[in-house]
């Protein structure tokens, strides 16, 4: 990288040079390194390695990173910079001008969905180089940015945006205040570092987000601050147990509910729509669209919601009842409720596919119905592997009968896991924490720790052996959620002799 920053030197503009920068630092956003924060041991790396160098180059990057970097590089990089200026370290001239920038107007582009926004906020350097920040926002993706660019053609692209909205009514262009701009903006951003440092999450931003991620995150702090972020299209006033459960009966009882044959199923169906508007879609059951749809049936249900067959062959039907019982409440037009009640039709076809039952692996429902009481698909694996003895006799006690998810059950399972443990002097401290355990692994908090038992799962590790570590690093941290999340983060392998 030191050698790349030579071509620094050469650029004619600030803007170019913290382009470049931007990419470099890009180079390693959303991965992880085991044992520390990427951002401290590359990046904060990368400036201490310029500093010994004490080159020209060196001075240049140490410069651009004082303005892009993260709040513990930027501080150390001007530090640096300002010791090898002392040292008469030679620098270009646009080097003065890195950051000295001043917001002219910000503007988003909205379709009448709800499904994104594409902001646009406009910078210069004293009135010179005039230059746009392009951020796409998406709110069926938890608000969070999805991709991002920057263009000098400033008037040709804010033109070219209004003139996409005239003609287009499914399109609205606007100007923003700054202000609102950059809580948007930061909100989008954070999503977007969370999702992509999330092992098990897929790649969800565009090739080119991490090249200008820096750029962006440094170019929003130039806006004005003093905003809370601004509610997205068709928000709503927080939705209660009570409030949903009478909008589901609304639904229900109306014209587009009427010739769902099911009604039992057809309940169950609207109270998880409801739910998923509502958690996953930032308080708007009502927004309806091709692509919220979508997500919902090929991605969130089958990740999610145990659904029995009746609710499986009913969920596409309630679904487009739904559409149009929402988008008519929410007023979007008929040529827009159309397109989403295609898009609901051509993905019933692939729900089929993507919808795997657990039931469909040879797993007994009554069983899977034990483990997962509140219906979330995703904590099977986690809870069977706390739990993996549910059916039998344990002495007297019919195994059969009884409920994981209640605390005086949960201990006799427990106990008949340990069966071989009992003449142990701190038998019952022993239990108490394996109960700490399975509680975290049941309710998935934090998450980190069935990331951490998985890892060891793949290791070929035994079981016993795996919950005896987790419970080593949770005595020994405590009440510390953020150091036992970091803990468990780091561990790679059990020692050769596993606490017991």
């Amino acid at each position: 990288m030191l050698l790349a920053a030579r071509e620094l030197l050469a650029v004619r503009s600030p803007l170019d040079a913290e382009l470049m920068v931007s990419d470099m630092l890009g180079a390693w956003w959303g991965k992880r390194l085991r044992g520390g924060d990427v951002e401290q041991i590359l990046g904060e790396g990368l400036v201490d390695y310029a500093a010994k160098a004490g080159t020209p180059a060196a001075l240049t990057l140490l410069i651009s990173v004082a303005y892009l970097g993260t709040a513990r590089q930027a501080a150390k990089a001007e530090g640096a910079a300002l010791a090898l200026m002392e040292s008469d370290v030679a620098r270009p001239g646009w080097a003065d001008r890195v950051g000295a920038v001043k917001p002219q107007g910000c503007y988003v582009s909205r379709d009448i969905y709800g499904d994104q926004d594409t902001v646009v906020s406009t910078f210069a350097y004293n009135g010179d180089d005039t230059h746009a920040l392009v951020l796409v926002v998406d709110y069926n993706m938890r608000g969070m940015a999805r991709d991002a660019w920057v263009s000098t053609q400033v008037d040709k692209l804010l033109e070219q945006a209004g003139l996409e909205a005239a003609g287009n009514p499914m399109l609205r262009f606007e100007e923003i205040e700054p202000q609102q701009a950059r809580a948007l903006l930061e909100f989008a951003m954070k999503a977007a570092r969370e999702e992509a440092y999330d092992r098990k999450a897929p790649k969800v931003v565009s090739d080119s987000y991490s090249a200008y991620h820096a750029f962006a995150r440094s170019r929003i702090k130039a806006l004005p601050p003093g905003r809370k972020r601004p509610a997205p299209a068709h928000s709503e006033a927080p939705y209660t147990r009570e409030r949903r459960a009478m909008l589901a009966a609304e639904f229900l009882a109306s014209d587009a509910a009427e010739n769902l044959s099911d009604p039992s199923a057809a309940s169950r169906c609207a109270d998880h729509i409801i739910d998923y508007g509502c958690d996953q879609d930032f308080g708007r059951p009502h927004r309806v669209s091709p692509a919220k749809c979508e997500t919902f049936l090929l991605d969130w249900l089958p990740r999610k919601i145990m659904l029995t067959p009746a609710q499986q062959d009913a969920m596409p039907h309630v679904l487009a009842a739904w559409v149009r019982f929402a988008g008519a409440r929410i007023g979007l037009p008929d040529q827009a409720i159309r397109a989403t009640l295609d898009a609901v039709w051509e993905a019933t076809a692939r729900f089929g596919v993507a919808y795997r039952d657990p039931t469909s692996f040879g797993l007994d429902r009554e069983l899977v119905e034990r483990l997962l009481p509140d219906g979330d698909l995703s904590a099977l694996a986690r809870r069977a592997f706390v739990f993996p003895v549910l059916q039998g006799m344990y002495g007297d006690v019919e195994l059969d009968r009884l409920n994981p998810a209640d605390e005086a059950d949960r201990r006799i399972l427990l106990e008949m896991d340990h069966a071989g443990e009992l003449s142990r002097p701190d038998f019952a401290e022993h239990l108490a924490w394996h109960e700490e355990i399975a509680k975290r692994l049941w309710d998935g908090d934090p998450p980190q720790m069935w990331e951490a038992a998985q890892r060891l799962i793949d290791l070929g590790h035994d079981r016993h052996d795996v919950l005896h570590v987790l419970i080593e690093i949770a005595e020994r941290i405590g009440d510390h959620p953020d150091e036992l999340a970091a803990a468990l983060d780091d561990i790679a392998d059990i020692p050769d002799e596993p606490p017991l």
